[in-house]
């Protein structure tokens, strides 16, 4: 394993006061007004009467239960049921029942529906013209890549060190535009068709092949092709309209504008991907590479057909190749409370939070590792890189609230434990590094298993959370919100996980 143990990293929020927001402040203090009213009014039944009353209304509002406070459980819960009734949780294709005017055209469920793509201007020496995703809704435009890794599984511990510190070199590269908003990295572990194989087979069978090693041949394909995996692994740049509007106006304006500013972006990005990241190929994805990952994201077993006709059209056979984006998305899609179904499969999507022992580089490689033959695992880690001023703003905030509880804490005689001096320690730190010029990166990591509709997707859901366990990390199901879970995880469109962050 690698020799550094990174663990210098803190809660994204640690509220405003005793780690309560200010929201949950004013409701806390405004819902004791009346045992306070009534205490100096020496009403000591209303007293007793409203003070157990406030006590589970602060519960409500504070206590956390699997990631969500009681209160906000509740609202989710009502959200759902209404999405339900109003038919908002089934997604039916325009492609599927026949609609689909402009083939171009994305046509995705969920909080995908904003999406849209544009074919950019050249890039690069070759003249490619890689993809722009627009999400309308989110008022951000993205370019994916295709890239291809040698791992670290057989890698030196100095050698991975260097990766590890290519990758924050790639974060503070990102923060130092003040463009990027995200960098999504993008792994999935899909069970291989075996398509290539049989296409390599039949070109290089001889008629006068030994019958006894054509036999052996096809008992060793037919025996290990079902439990062989293949990796693919993507990066999403995504930019923000509020960051690049004014680059774009001077870059020509539209769509156009927009693409050359991220084609600057880019650029860093793929230098620094090819250099101490270690990355051996990174391709920038056309619109047809796009909608290929995007369909196998949703179904898995599409790859086989995509490739063999690819194949088929390179030996001459006259047939269409690729698939449009209009039918990129599911078919047909349903939000459950705790998988999300998609045609003719089923997802369940975790997020992993991050370990108060730390974490080594590669821990989380059993997550990715499949359980059965046939089960398809997908892990996309978010680095959103902030602004320098933002950053010393909530290093400083967080201190703050952590030398307010340290000395109330000292004032009642309670003796400060052994986690509130580490996470102190942990905020000097990282004000010691913003001051170097360090970058202060916001992580988040959501993993998910897809299998066929027909096996018992609660129990592979289960094993997903063992193997996040087991590498060490905690696994947080994204009840009531698989949907997004799903479009975060396993489909490479720079879509993040819902923003909404536990006060814990």
């Amino acid at each position: 394993m690698s020799a550094a143990r990174y663990s210098d990293y803190a809660k994204d929020a640690s509220g405003w006061f005793l780690g309560m927001t200010g929201a949950q402040l004013a409701l806390v203090t405004l819902a004791g007004v009346p045992a306070l009213l009534a205490l100096n009014a020496q009403a000591w039944g209303l007293f007793v009467l409203w003070l157990p009353m406030w006590a589970l209304l602060a519960a409500v509002l504070l206590v956390p239960v699997r990631g969500r406070s009681a209160g906000r459980w509740l609202v989710d819960l009502f959200m759902h049921a209404m999405g339900a009734l109003m038919g908002w949780t089934v997604f039916g294709s325009r492609a599927a029942s026949g609609k689909a005017e402009n083939l171009a055209e994305a046509d995705l469920p969920g909080v995908l529906a904003g999406i849209r793509t544009h074919d950019g201007p050249p890039f690069g020496q070759l003249f490619t013209r890689p993809v722009i995703v627009q999400n309308c809704a989110a008022r951000t435009w993205a370019a994916v890549a295709s890239i291809t890794h040698p791992g670290i599984g057989l890698a030196e511990p100095d050698e991975r060190n260097r990766m590890g510190a290519g990758l924050a070199e790639l974060c503070e590269l990102a923060a130092r535009t003040e463009l990027v908003d995200v960098l999504a990295l993008q792994v999935r572990t899909v069970p291989d068709d075996g398509t290539e194989r049989a296409a390599w087979e039949r070109a290089h069978t001889r008629a006068d092949a030994a019958p006894l090693a054509t036999r052996i041949n096809a008992l060793l394909g037919a025996t290990l092709t079902p439990a062989a995996v293949r990796t693919e692994a993507f990066v999403t740049v995504v930019v923000g309209e509020a960051r690049m509007s004014r680059a774009a106006r001077e870059s020509g304006g539209g769509v156009d504008g927009r693409a050359r500013v991220l084609h600057g972006v880019m650029a860093e990005v793929e230098a620094a991907l090819r250099g101490a990241v270690g990355c051996t190929a990174v391709t920038w994805l056309d619109s047809a590479a796009l909608a290929a990952a995007v369909r196998t994201g949703f179904a898995p077993d599409e790859r086989g057909q995509l490739i063999a006709a690819d194949l088929a059209a390179a030996a001459g056979a006259q047939l269409t190749t690729g698939v449009p984006m209009a039918a990129a998305g599911p078919s047909h899609a349903r939000t459950e409370v705790r998988h999300y179904a998609h045609d003719a499969w089923a997802s369940v999507t975790d997020t992993v939070l991050l370990p108060d022992s730390g974490a080594v580089l590669g821990a989380l490689a059993p997550v990715l590792v499949p359980t059965v033959a046939g089960e398809r695992r997908c892990l996309t880690v978010f680095l959103a890189p902030m602004p320098l001023d933002r950053a010393t703003r909530l290093v400083g905030r967080e201190e703050m609230s952590a030398t307010t509880g340290n000395e109330l804490r000292a004032r009642m005689g309670f003796r400060q434990r052994a986690r509130q001096r580490r996470d102190t320690e942990r905020i000097g730190a990282a004000d010691e590094k913003l001051a170097a010029g360090r970058a202060l990166v916001r992580p988040a990591v959501a993993a998910c298993v897809t299998v066929p509709a027909t096996w018992p997707v609660a129990e592979h859901g289960r094993r997903l959370d063992a193997s996040i366990r087991a590498a060490g990390y905690v696994p947080l199901r994204l009840d009531l919100a698989q949907d997004s879970g799903f479009a975060a995880a396993a489909v490479p469109l720079g879509v993040g996980l819902p923003d909404r962050r536990s006060r814990r």
